[in-house]
């Protein structure tokens, strides 16, 4: 069976919509790069152009709706992709890399919210990925907040309106968040669980707290 490594200079961002992923990669990237160090920033589905075109087609509402099997199978062709042209060789010449999503995020979504076998994950991930974060940050925040935010950011000037995922209902992100709070708890050596119900800055500054400490013990 093929063995899932670790890598310490991985950090994913996970958490449900509205979390604020984006503005803590960004003072994450902009802590470490203050310091002198080569950072990627990256997302999923995306972080190659192959991937970013599989990403539209899970996420743009005017395709056809996907069976929750091809969800899966898609996410994990983008994130193979995305391991083997982005991840893996910025690891190999040193460089940090912070992800928006990673693998929890299909335990999450697709075995959490759709309900699909968590095995079949496990094996994707071991088969697949064969690979996973030294740290994972899961910015919390209860489910009416973070879509009451996604709501404000899409109907803002130049807001693209929800993708297709975002338009799931309510009960679907309430199983999203129990999954991952149960990955939290089962994890803590990779996980820091960081309340995303307060201002941004906050949620920043705890963050990167969380990366130096962990860089602090890593190095």
């Amino acid at each position: 069976m093929t063995a899932l490594r670790s890598h310490p200079r991985f950090v994913s961002l996970e958490g449900g919509e509205g979390a604020g992923k984006t503005t803590v990669l960004h003072a994450l990237r902009d802590a470490l790069r203050a310091e002198g160090v080569e950072v990627v920033n990256t997302r999923e589905p995306g972080g190659t152009p192959l991937a970013e075109m599989i990403r539209n087609l899970l996420l743009d509402p005017a395709h056809e709706p996907p069976a929750a099997e091809t969800e899966l199978l898609l996410m994990f062709a983008a994130r193979a992709q995305h391991v083997r042209e982005t991840i893996a060789p910025a690891l190999e010449r040193g460089a940090w890399v912070i992800s928006d999503r990673f693998t929890d995020s299909s335990y999450a979504y697709q075995g959490g919210g759709r309900g699909l076998d968590v095995g079949l994950i496990a094996e994707l991930e071991r088969r697949v990925v064969g690979l996973q974060p030294g740290l994972t940050l899961l910015l919390d925040v209860d489910v009416a907040q973070g879509r009451e935010r996604t709501r404000g950011r899409d109907l803002a000037p130049g807001g693209n309106g929800p993708d297709r995922i975002e338009r799931e209902r309510d009960e679907f992100f309430e199983r999203v968040r129990a999954t991952y709070r149960a990955r939290a708890a089962a994890e803590p050596q990779r996980f820091r669980v960081i309340d995303a119900s307060q201002p941004a800055q906050a949620v920043a500054t705890a963050a990167v707290a969380q990366l130096r400490a962990w860089r602090d013990g890593a190095a």
